[in-house]
């Protein structure tokens, strides 16, 4: 028995090591793509347009036949479309492999109070997981840990690179708050019903947090002693580093953007939010962004509409609120590449195709810090983009012909496609 429990993970450790492919050189020689429809990621689409890349930025942006520079190299996009590349929030590819084996997973981490946990030196850029989602356009991510009420800080990533240092667009951007949960799940054998309200671990609980940060406002930087922790926090408190709050539940929401306001802590997001649709002028007036749960789930109690979770982009986006989508839950690595079908499942339930498109790219640049190098295809941001043959929101349809981050040209030859091709040949012998 013993033995082939070492031979099973042997064979594991074996899948482990076969990397990905070599990620692509820097940009050396420019290149237009012409003839193609341009979605520029905020709301505007220009018909048979142009776009010149070179030294991995956008060197120009119009209509085909306009263009003032030459190029070295062309790409003829006629009835394609070229898209920002899109942007998953609140992700965790990269940091666990293979699930049923501990040495890939580096997210169980022990402890409640983790400020100092970072999720860019666990990053795994060589992740099978990473490698599937360039193909259906996902080409950059949000970090971020998940364990302990504060968790850490998040970062993000461009998913070719040689390791984590390679990857890093934006390190340690931001602190992940997970708030208490106000209920508890029911002791059947008590009696008690499957959801029970639980004030009093709550009120422990929030209490605890409050007087952490409290203590944290006292560190000092010049102190003999450095305390990790509460040095972790000095961003997080002093604004230049967002905090996002993870919770669901419409108390939960509402107390914690409270508590954060009261600790002066104004830079914050929301993350999950499945009651936000039901305080959204609380939300508005603070101005507080949100990164919604994806879609495709079941509502979160019994009397909801069923079909909510698809309307509740559409619900958020006309009270005024800048939204992104979270890709966390169930499969969640693996189910990161459903990215551009979340977007096209809110599109279909109310919202405008081009601000779907938007949802995944400048919104969610904007959301977290990077608008000003991704998130649309404007003059002087960095040339990470991709061309599809159709609407890279419909699965039917999202075939990619060339992808780039940064101006560099990427394989979308993955794992997956590999094995298609290969019992592809198989059964076209028969």
């Amino acid at each position: 028995m013993k033995k082939s429990l070492y031979t099973l993970l042997l064979f594991c450790l074996g899948l482990m090591v076969q990397a990905q492919q070599t990620p692509a050189a820097n940009q050396a020689a420019s290149l237009l793509i012409q003839g193609a429809t341009l979605h520029i990621g905020d709301g505007t689409v220009i018909e048979n347009g142009m776009i010149g890349i070179a030294d991995g930025k956008i060197l120009e942006v119009g209509k085909t036949g306009a263009q003032q520079n030459t190029y070295n190299n062309t790409v003829d996009a006629n009835g394609q479309h070229v898209y920002p590349g899109f942007i998953a929030a609140n992700s965790t590819v990269g940091m666990v492999e293979i699930d049923a084996i501990r040495p890939t997973n580096d997210l169980n981490e022990i402890g409640t109070f983790l400020p100092n946990i970072r999720t860019i030196i666990a990053y795994n850029a060589e992740s099978k997981v990473v490698e599937s989602l360039r193909p259906n356009g996902i080409l950059t991510a949000q970090i971020v840990p998940t364990r302990g009420r504060i968790a850490g800080s998040s970062s993000i990533v461009q998913l070719d690179a040689w390791n984590w240092e390679d990857a890093g667009i934006k390190v340690d951007e931001g602190m992940h708050i997970y708030w208490p949960r106000t209920y508890r799940r029911g002791n059947r054998n008590k009696g008690e019903d499957p959801l029970v309200y639980d004030q009093k671990n709550y009120s422990k609980r929030t209490a605890e947090l409050d007087q952490y940060l409290a203590e944290a406002k006292t560190y000092d930087a010049n102190a003999k002693k450095e305390h990790l922790p509460h040095a972790a926090l000095t961003g997080a408190l002093n604004g230049s580093q967002k905090v996002y709050l993870h919770a669901k539940e419409k108390r939960q929401i509402l107390d914690g953007i409270t508590f954060l306001k009261k600790h002066g802590i104004a830079n914050i997001v929301l993350v999950g939010g499945d009651d936000a649709h039901l305080i959204t002028t609380f939300l508005k007036k603070h101005d507080i962004p949100v990164i919604i749960s994806r879609p495709h789930r079941l509502p979160s109690t019994e009397d909801e509409d069923v079909k909510l979770p698809f309307k509740m982009a559409k619900i958020l986006l006309d009270a005024g609120l800048t939204i992104t989508i979270d890709v966390s839950g169930r499969m969640e690595r693996m189910n990161t590449r459903n990215l551009p079908f979340y977007a096209g499942t809110f599109a279909a339930y109310g919202v405008e195709k081009e601000k779907a498109v938007q949802m995944i790219t400048l919104d969610a640049a904007k959301i977290l810090g990077v608008d000003n190098q991704l998130g649309s295809l404007t003059v002087g941001k960095d040339a990470t983009l991709f061309v599809a043959k159709g609407d890279a929101l419909d699965m039917r349809t999202n075939q990619l012909s060339h992808a780039f981050i940064q101006g560099r040209a990427l394989s979308l030859e993955t794992h997956q496609t590999e094995l298609w091709k290969r019992y592809m040949e198989k059964f076209s012998r028969q």
